[in-house]
């Protein structure tokens, strides 16, 4: 082995820019960041052949003092910190020293800048080996950095790099990541002198929400809902697009912790406990989040890039966020608001094709609920419904109704979701609401309803039983029917209760009373499947909503079961009281509506 030998600045500065800068886009936000450090209230990035030849930011912040100009492409100096505490709470978005330093050593690096109580700019430069003297120069307050011939003296890294497009697409990401991340300025983009976006400061939400639609579409803000909540030291505000939105890839998800954009496990773990049973398996939620703490309680200096972070109370943190998005996500139901269904973005929004199990068996429709503050509407006995349904709708809805022409409607009468008109297949609930034309399907809706009851007596451990009349005997295999015996207890609180009949027999006494209706064995046998699944009882409490999402699919009504005009009431007025009634347990929309607008212009009408 050869001696040991200490390795020379320019190589240390180039093995430090393999962690540091990766690519021309790992240049911009290095710069970006240093910018936003330094005060800058507008940016413009400038970018050629994709990064290769050239990017150059220019911003109009503090400046730099002419002595520190040379120090700033110096490894390991830094104006940002100045103590080993400080570096526990960082505040700034850079800190490292590095980057420009490792950006000298594998390019050719213009530094220019000017104080605001300076007379003039200075300039320093380096060539990829050596800096230059500090000199004057022309130049408005602010800094402008002018990297140009990325990796010229490394050719084995500039080699690993992709096409100019390419390239530039990562640029063009990385600048909307912090475009999203502060509002409070403005960004210019350009490339090969042509502009990309113009962004201007976006200080109130309708600026900010502008700024969103221009970054990630039109129709994501269409999509979306607002929140913002603090509790214990934490505040979690920002946009989150309904399940309806959902996409098929995970690039429609923005998470800033205290302005850094990051990427962080606990954090998506968070995210989607708390869509868990809202959106199908194979999608992603869309959301631009912001998290705020004491900089004290998160480490920022664990990844090269900074993309990932530490939290000091991880556990505090992930309950936070999943709670606070699960409780914001149980208002997509129908509300009585005009406009409220194009608000929650549930108007014909285009959802995804996914499987239900069990959709196609018959069993009972579930019940009323109690109403919830949201809406809360009058109770109605079915005469008086059927009065109000023919009011509304006139004599085509049901023969027996008075043959006269209908009364123009009372609004205040018409529920969200409206009164049904007819069953269309066996499958879908067409009604008729103050706003034109609502279609459900009832399987996915009775089963959000059934869940949601489900949920609701297991917490309050209130799961009313109902014996059976003849207790039934399942023949399993001699491992389900000792899973099933170490698993009594978990099976009492979900309302069912068995006991062991042999080594491979069990028997069934008693059964949740809100699926006495159900086919026994099946519903048994699936939650067997669950838990031989899961492996274990302790399994099968941290996968509990699955275990009630199946349940549910067995307690709901299925395809191909006629309702009568009354039952299909009843199942409408059930989803207005209820949470998530937008979306069944997976992840399937429950309802749409087409509006008159929407019928107009499908038929051509006023053409």
């Amino acid at each position: 082995m050869p001696r040991i030998q200490p390795l020379s600045p320019q190589l240390i500065n180039q093995i430090a820019a393999g962690e540091v800068i990766e690519r021309p886009s790992s240049v911009v936000k290095e710069l970006v960041e240093n910018s936003l450090d330094a005060g800058a209230s507008r940016l413009e990035v400038d970018v050629e052949q994709g990064g290769l030849r050239l990017i150059r930011v220019s911003d109009n912040g503090g400046g730099i003092h002419p002595e520190d100009l040379p120090l700033a492409l110096t490894a390991h100096a830094t104006s940002k910190i100045r103590s080993a505490e400080e570096l526990f709470s960082v505040a700034s978005l850079g800190f490292r020293g590095e980057a420009l330093a490792s950006m000298a050593s594998v390019a050719r690096l213009e530094l220019q800048s000017r104080q605001m109580d300076s007379e003039r700019g200075w300039e320093v430069t380096s060539d990829g080996r050596e800096l230059s003297g500090v000199s004057p120069v022309a130049h408005p307050q602010g800094t402008t950095v002018r990297v140009s011939d990325l990796f010229f003296n490394v050719p084995a890294r500039r080699k690993f790099l992709k096409s100019e497009r390419t390239e530039f697409g990562h640029i063009e990401e990385a600048l909307r990541r912090i475009a999203l991340a502060r509002f409070d300025a403005g960004f210019v983009l350009r490339h090969n002198r042509r502009a990309v976006f113009e962004l201007p400061p976006a200080t109130a939400r309708t600026e900010q929400e502008g700024r969103l639609a221009r970054l990630l579409g039109e129709s994501f803000v269409e999509h979306v809902f607002h929140l913002d909540e603090t509790r214990g030291g934490f505040r979690l505000w920002g946009w989150v697009a309904q399940p309806a939105f959902s996409r098929a890839q995970s690039d429609y998800q923005y998470f800033f912790v205290n302005g850094r954009a990051v990427r962080d496990r606990l954090i998506a773990h968070a995210v989607r406990r708390a869509f868990g049973d809202v959106l199908h398996h194979a999608r992603f939620p869309a959301f631009v989040l912001y998290l705020e703490l004491d900089p004290s309680g998160v480490d920022v200096n664990v990844h090269p890039a900074k993309s990932e972070v530490r939290f000091r109370e991880s556990g505090s943190v992930h309950d936070f966020i999943a709670s606070t998005l699960h409780r914001a996500l149980a208002v997509s139901r129908p509300l009585p608001v005009a406009g409220a269904l194009d608000a929650l973005g549930l108007a014909a929004a285009e959802s995804p094709s996914v499987s239900c199990p069990d959709s196609r068996r018959a069993a009972p429709v579930p019940s009323s609920m109690a109403p919830s503050p949201r809406y809360a509407p009058r109770p109605l006995d079915l005469a008086e419904q059927g009065g109000a349904y023919a009011r509304f709708v006139g004599e085509a809805a049901s023969p027996s109704f008075s043959p006269s022409l209908p009364s123009p409607p009372d609004l205040a009468e018409v529920p969200p979701l409206g009164f049904a008109l007819a069953q269309l297949h066996g499958i879908y609930i067409l009604a008729q609401n103050a706003d034109g034309l609502v279609l459900v399907d009832m399987h996915a809706a009775a089963e959000r309803v059934t869940y949601e009851r489900l949920k609701q007596s297991f917490e309050r451990e209130a799961v009313v039983r109902q014996p059976l009349l003849v207790p039934l005997t399942l023949g399993v295999s001699p491992a389900e029917a000792d899973q099933a015996e170490a698993a009594l207890p978990m099976f009492a609180a979900l309302g069912f209760v068995l006991d062991r009949a042999g080594p491979d027999r069990l028997r069934v006494r008693e059964v949740p009373a809100l699926l006495g209706n159900a086919d026994v064995e099946p519903l048994v046998r699936d939650v067997l499947g669950e838990l031989r699944s899961l492996g274990s009882v302790d399994g099968l409490r941290r996968a509990l909503d699955t275990v009630l999402s199946r349940m549910a699919c067995h307690g709901s009504v299925r395809a191909n079961r006629l309702l009568s005009v009354p039952e299909m009431n009843a199942l409408l007025r059930d989803m207005e009281r209820t949470e998530r009634s937008g979306q069944c347990n997976h992840g399937r929309p429950t309802w749409t509506r087409l509006s008159l607008r929407d019928l107009d212009r499908l038929f051509m009408r006023g053409q």
